[in-house]
């Protein structure tokens, strides 16, 4: 089927991607500054609008997620277990201390001034990054987790923990001894990404099976009413249905909505108060790995990087993909009530 206009270009890809896997991306809350960890042990810094590769970090092993501290510097999680602090403008890195596996996930909590880490060691580590070098002096506190971290997020002081064995652990960073809430999932297969409201209320759980749960931090029957489930990046093909992980949640940071990314290739807008999906990019080259909108929701990135969900095979070559959103994508479109009959 040959179509008269093309499908909108999947964005500008920038120069210089990582080569080996995508593990995840962010932008700064300051500027079109994007951070991008990955499997080729780099980190890389870029200026998005620009296309310019700003910096490139080397590490001791796969690099499995990175966060900005401020517009000079960040810090990244690596599969040699150790949590960096990295300085831009210096070109220099620096070990804030060391899990004893693998770290998959870093946060900066900018209430608590404090690194928050996850590992497949089982437990979060919280650091200090004003503390003086040396691990015993940069460490706040250690806590044990159910099973492997696999995905965190912050709004405000709450912290949202996913592990292995659909476990969701909510804290209060504020008083880290104990969780605040301690849940299961209410998807039935293992937990791929976790992100908070903006607005603080709950956050959103991806799974490997093609769902996302939109879930409530208040117990009472009333908001834990309006949870719900619902079915996205999966297709039927000869009356199978074929189902896909969501490997990626980003919050537009103006209008609240969220979009997802795919082991199908697509990214996805949702309003998730009106549950209606608003739209779909055109189809990306291999698997969306990560998302980020940009600090004023004008730009979204994209990781388009195979996730080895169905083994070693030939893919499509590593690629970010940075595009202009436009308005009609991302914002909720109002109810439209019936007239009251006269």
């Amino acid at each position: 089927m040959t179509s008269a206009h093309p499908p909108p270009a999947p964005g500008r890809e920038l120069s210089n991607p990582p080569t080996d896997g995508i593990s995840n991306l962010r932008f700064s809350n300051h500027s079109d500054h994007l951070l991008v960890s990955s499997w080729d042990k780099t980190v890389r810094l870029y200026d998005a609008s620009a296309d310019s590769l700003r910096g490139e970090f080397m590490h001791g092993g796969p690099v499995l997620d990175c966060c900005f501290h401020d517009d000079s510097s960040g810090f990244s999680a690596s599969a040699d277990n150790t949590v960096r602090r990295i300085v831009f403008s210096h070109g220099k890195e620096d070990i804030l201390g060391r899990h004893d596996a693998p770290v998959r996930c870093i946060e900066y909590s900018y209430a608590a001034g404090q690194v928050i880490t996850g590992s497949w060691d089982k437990t979060l580590k919280c650091w200090d990054p004003r503390g003086a070098s040396g691990q015993e002096k940069t460490l706040v506190g250690t806590y044990p987790q159910p099973e492997r971290v696999y995905s965190l997020s912050l709004v405000g002081n709450r912290l949202v923990v996913a592990t292995a064995g659909r476990h969701v652990n909510v804290y209060d960073l504020r008083n880290m001894s104990q969780p605040e809430q301690r849940r299961e999932s209410s998807l039935k297969y293992q937990t791929r990404c976790v992100r908070c409201y903006p607005n603080g209320t709950g956050y959103a759980l991806s799974s490997v099976e093609g769902r996302v749960a939109m879930e409530f931090f208040d117990l009472s029957e009333a908001s834990q009413a309006k949870k719900y489930a619902f079915k996205c990046h999966r297709k039927s093909e000869a009356g199978r249905d074929i189902v896909y992980p969501v490997n990626a949640i980003a919050f537009h940071p103006v209008y609240g909505t969220f979009a997802t990314g795919g082991c199908d290739g697509f990214v996805n807008v949702w309003d998730g108060n009106n549950k209606k999906r608003l739209y779909q990019y055109s189809k990306y080259p291999t698997s969306v790995a990560a998302l980020s909108f940009s600090r004023d929701g004008r730009l979204l990135a994209v990781a388009s990087s195979y996730t080895f969900e169905e083994g070693d095979k030939p893919h499509e070559p590593d690629a970010i993909f940075v595009r202009s959103v436009n308005e009609i994508e991302v914002k909720p479109k109002p109810k439209v009530y019936p007239n009251p009959p006269a």
